[in-house]
């Protein structure tokens, strides 16, 4: 059995991967990383399962050095993905700056959807990841996330309020709350459908799978036909993939 992490920059993801299946899978804090709560979380998930190894992906430098000590304090040995063995031919002029969880996606989004693929992923920031026809990891697109874009709003004005996000059926809202809301949902989902058109436009591709995963990803799927399929444990299912690839 593999332990699968995907630290992220709010939440770090775990699952248990036995074959092709991953279950349990479950969250936590990034921040617990700098505290003793991450080794008892982890030794709690784990339980009576055995698990020698752990396949990572992360995008917080301080948690991975802590992670790698963590792990094998548990009996781990851990292997961090990276742009050499994601198994992915990657082309980009500097493959080495390409975030690992993006590489992870990349490469489940082809193996289940094949090529050209979009994986467009709902976090801290929203990131979309271009395979082509040939199967080649070629660059993508990093806008703010949907909670950065309210939260921002929050911060830097006097009278507008912190939101909770959610869906709304109406294009004219009647209070300051609805109001953000349309402008966080409804904007959202046309930058996401105005930069997928562009990346069909510029791939030249009349099928073109855009998957899409993370926190926000059913919210905004529900009403952006471009959307071809959500599958939120795509990164672990990326990382399980490249594990394989790599041993």
């Amino acid at each position: 059995m593999n332990l699968l992490l995907d630290i992220g920059n709010t939440h770090t993801h775990a699952g248990l991967a036995r074959g092709k299946r991953i279950a349990p899978h479950d969250i936590f804090p990034t921040d617990d990383w700098q505290s003793a709560r991450a080794k008892k979380w982890l030794r709690h998930f784990i339980g009576k399962q055995t698990a020698s190894t752990a396949t990572l992906c992360s995008v917080v430098p301080a948690a991975t050095r802590t992670a790698r000590k963590i792990l094998r304090e548990l009996g781990l040995k851990p292997e961090i993905i990276t742009h050499r063995n994601c198994g992915l031919e990657v082309d980009y002029p500097k493959p080495a700056s390409i975030g690992p969880d993006r590489l992870a996606n990349a490469r489940a989004g082809m193996e289940h959807f094949g090529s050209p693929v979009v994986i467009v992923d709902f976090g801290t920031a929203v990131t979309f990841d271009i395979v082509d026809a040939h199967g080649r990891y070629i660059g993508g697109i990093i806008a703010p996330g949907l909670s950065a874009m309210t939260d921002y709003l929050h911060e830097k004005t006097a009278l507008l309020p912190r939101i909770e996000i959610r869906d709304t059926r109406t294009a004219i809202g009647k209070t300051t709350e609805q109001a953000m809301r349309i402008g966080a949902v409804h904007g959202y989902r046309g930058l996401i459908s105005g930069l997928i058109g562009e990346v069909r436009r510029e791939l030249a591709a009349r099928k073109l799978p855009v998957v899409a995963t993370g926190g926000g990803a059913r919210l905004i799927a529900r009403q952006c036909p471009e959307i071809t399929a959500v599958r939120p444990l795509l990164t672990l299912e990326g990382l399980r993939l490249a594990s394989r690839h790599s041993s």
